[in-house]
Parts: C-alpha cells; sequence; structure tokens
C-alpha cells in the first residue's frame, strides 16, 4: 500500500503524457507554453504579493495590531469569542503563515482540547486569507476594484467566526 500511495503523482503523471500521445497533442511544447505564460504570471503577482507582505509586516511589528485587538477587546466578548483568538481572527485575512504561527500560540498555551483550542481550530480550518487570495487573483488579471468583493469576502469571514463560536459552544458545552 506504502508503494502505491508513493506512485500515484508518477502514475498520473504518465497517464496524463500517454493521453496527450493518443490525442496527438505536442506535450513539451504545451509543457514550455504552460512554464512561460506561469513565469509571466508570478511576474506579474510579485509586486502586489510583496505590498501585502510589507504590510502585514508593519501592521504587526508597528503595534498596531495590539492597540486594535484592545479596542474590540469588549465587542468579541459581548459575541462569546475569546479574546485570546483575536489576535487569529485579525491575522488570517492578511496572512496565512502569521496566522499558523498565531494559531500554534494559542495551542501551545491553552492546549487543544480546551474551549479556546477548540475555537481557534474551528477558526483556522474555516476562514481565508482574504487579502492574499484577492491579490493574487485580482492581481493576475489587473482587476483594480474590487470593493464588493472585499466586504463579501469579510462577511464570509466573519460569519465564520460566528459560526465557529456557536460550534465550538455546542461541542464544548456538551
Amino acid at each position: 500500500m506504502k508503494y502505491f500511495i508513493i506512485s500515484i503523482v508518477p502514475i498520473l503523471i504518465g497517464l496524463i503524457v500517454i493521453y496527450g500521445m493518443i490525442k496527438g497533442v505536442k506535450i513539451y511544447e504545451c509543457f514550455i507554453e504552460g512554464a512561460r505564460d506561469g513565469l509571466k504570471l508570478c511576474v506579474n503577482i510579485y509586486p502586489y504579493l510583496l505590498a501585502m507582505l510589507l504590510a502585514v509586516g508593519v501592521f504587526r511589528g508597528s503595534g498596531a495590531l495590539g492597540y486594535f485587538i484592545n479596542f474590540i477587546r469588549p465587542i468579541v466578548k459581548f459575541i462569546g469569542l475569546p479574546p485570546e483568538v483575536v489576535p487569529l481572527v485579525m491575522v488570517k485575512p492578511l496572512s496565512g503563515s502569521g496566522a499558523q504561527g498565531v494559531f500554534m500560540d494559542i495551542l501551545n498555551q491553552y492546549g487543544a482540547d480546551t474551549y479556546i483550542g477548540l475555537v481557534a481550530s474551528i477558526i483556522i480550518g474555516s476562514t481565508e486569507t482574504i487579502f492574499y487570495t484577492l491579490t493574487v487573483y485580482f492581481g493576475s488579471v489587473n482587476i483594480k476594484k474590487i470593493r464588493h468583493t472585499v466586504w463579501a469576502a469579510i462577511m464570509a469571514d466573519l460569519t465564520a467566526v460566528i459560526a465557529a463560536v456557536i460550534i465550538a459552544k455546542a461541542i464544548f458545552t456538551n
């Protein structure tokens, strides 16, 4: 079984090549064209990605994230979200790797089998890195007007956070 699992990707690549040969596709030329298009896409996306990563670093490094978390702490307590999870909710739309770091800090400090750990686990799995995703996808096709998409994505993330609280309470209190 182990060897079968290891062999899945090479077998899949071989089947794709065989299928292309049967259909008369110039496989190598198609591969080169795809690689060229992929490289162009990377070059087009890079400035947007760099700007977004720089903004995240400045936001966290300047302490602005900490001030904002303290400002909204009463609101999150009202909806039942543990204040310890607020940094995760704030960082996740900006940076997936930053959110993973915050998530691991939460689990190390509070444990995975606590209410805080459960809420954090649900949030990390059900929310999106909104601004990274928008930067990559809209930047790659040069779309500049994204305001409706941003608000819809933020509303979806807030819904996921509220659902995480409801689900965690339902699971943890039973």
